[in-house]
């Protein structure tokens, strides 16, 4: 099953382009300037709709033509290009009928010819157009080159980046099998402010519904499923069938429901439902949809945990583990999880072990080693009267020797790590949002940040 949000981002997106540059500005010049940018966009492998660099000719022809041009395909934003300076009333002629779209605010940059830097006052156009883009509503960053240095593709695709998993949120739904899992306050969501801000939408489903979907499976798709999962994992010690049977018969409803609903991330309601009612804990459940169906997953019904995989899934294309904070520590975190992590982050073999924690029946849970490496911690959260994305990186370390009291002697070691900060624990401390934050693999602040500033959310 492919997700949403899992394909190649910027394949999917279609960029206007329209370049700008004075009437007396040497035509050429323009011209030459607005094709090397276009090149730059293309090779960020996005579909271009372009036309011709426009200027502020009395008559107005650029102006109309620019226009039928840019609205005869859908796009999904606009590269407002300023090679030159360039009168206000020109661009916003244009850009005025694509409003609804989101848009770059790209200055160009002088070169130099013997020795001499040669400028169309490219800036002079942004200044001119970038307050004033703001006053009227634009949703738009703004990105400026300077003479003599590499273009800033960094920025450029970053935005674009945003825009594509900003599309694809629109239409994205997490699967909630039932509410509030432990009364927790930190895994709720407004549904209606979310869909204002993102178009997500969160839809609950009862866990009844996987109950009697569970009871038509057929016994030889379990067991198809359970000689798979006894192939792919190593045992440390053996788990009673009915865990196996009861656990894959359990996924195989959920896998009916999340195609037939097209869920792109999945929350389970964990200790209240699957352990409480089901006597059965969730973790090899939610390692099977993970990993056999694409999607994510956090346990607990954490709402704005599973929001904050689909933006860092769409932003990095990576498998977005939860993890959730054990110690603090003088320069670092202890993150793990009791219960799974997808296999795309485990070091080595996928390793599970069947045993029990407190008074609960047994569950198959996941023992692996997790990828070391930079990484950053995120998390969307609600702020003020909007929301945020609080981020930190760091560099995460194999663990020491550690245990969690209360799991069946003897006790296992979770997926876990330390995560040795670049800013002091303090610091991350009194931001903290949630005990459930989304690890991905290397500096991925940039992308976050981007997002947030097109989509108007603050950055912690």
């Amino acid at each position: 099953m492919s997700c949403l949000l899992d394909s190649e981002t910027m394949k999917n997106i279609t960029v206007g382009f329209v370049g700008f540059g004075e009437v007396n500005t040497p035509r050429e010049i323009i011209e030459r300037k607005c094709a090397a940018a276009r090149g730059i966009l293309a090779g960020l492998d996005v579909t271009l709709l372009e036309t011709a660099p426009v200027s502020d000719d009395p008559a107005g022809n650029d102006v109309r033509r620019a226009i039928e041009d840019l609205s005869a395909k859908r796009m999904d934003v606009l590269v407002v290009c300023i090679a030159g300076w360039i009168p206000t009333h020109a661009v916003i002629s244009i850009i005025s009928e694509f409003k609804h779209l989101p848009m770059l605010l790209w200055g160009l940059a002088g070169y130099y010819e013997n020795g001499r830097l040669i400028t169309t006052a490219d800036q002079a156009g942004t200044t001119a157009l970038r307050k004033t883009m703001e006053d009227l509503g634009y949703q738009f960053s703004f990105v400026y080159e300077c003479p003599g240095s590499p273009p800033k593709i960094g920025p450029i695709k970053n935005f674009l980046l945003a825009v594509s998993a900003t599309r694809a949120l629109q239409r994205a739904k997490v699967g909630m099998m039932g509410y509030r899992d432990m009364n927790l306050y930190a895994t709720l969501c407004d549904g209606v402010s979310l869909k204002k801000a993102l178009g997500v939408e969160v839809e609950v489903f009862e866990m009844l519904d996987m109950v009697q979907r569970a009871e038509l499976v057929t016994a030889a798709d379990v067991q198809t499923v359970v000689e798979m999962v006894k192939r792919a994992w190593k045992f440390e010690n053996p788990a009673e069938a009915q865990t196996l049977e009861m656990s894959v018969r359990y996924y195989l409803a959920l896998k009916t429901i999340i195609e037939e609903r097209r869920y792109d991330a999945v929350s389970l309601i964990d200790v209240d439902g699957m352990k409480k009612l089901l006597k059965l804990p969730p973790a090899m459940i939610l390692m099977l949809i993970s990993d056999e169906l694409n999607v994510p997953t956090t346990p607990e019904n954490d709402s704005l945990g599973s929001v904050t995989q689909l933006i860092v899934r769409a932003l990095t294309g990576q498998a977005v583990p939860y993890f959730e904070f054990y110690e603090f520590m003088e320069d670092r975190l202890l993150v793990g999880v009791p219960d799974y992590v997808p296999a795309a982050v485990v070091d080595g073999d996928v390793r599970v072990r069947p045993t029990r924690f407190g008074s609960f029946n047994e569950g198959v849970l996941n023992v692996s080693k997790v990828k070391t490496g930079p990484v950053t911690l995120s998390r969307f959260l609600p702020y003020g009267q909007g929301y945020a994305i609080h981020a930190v990186t760091g560099t995460a370390v194999a663990p020491r020797p550690w245990e969690e009291a209360g799991w069946q002697p003897p006790a296992p070691q979770l997926p876990s790590l330390e995560i040795i900060l670049d800013t002091p624990v303090e610091d991350f401390a009194e931001k903290v949002a949630c005990q459930h934050y989304i690890l991905s693999y290397g500096n991925t602040t940039e992308q976050l940040r981007a997002f947030c500033r097109l989509n108007r959310f603050a950055f912690i």
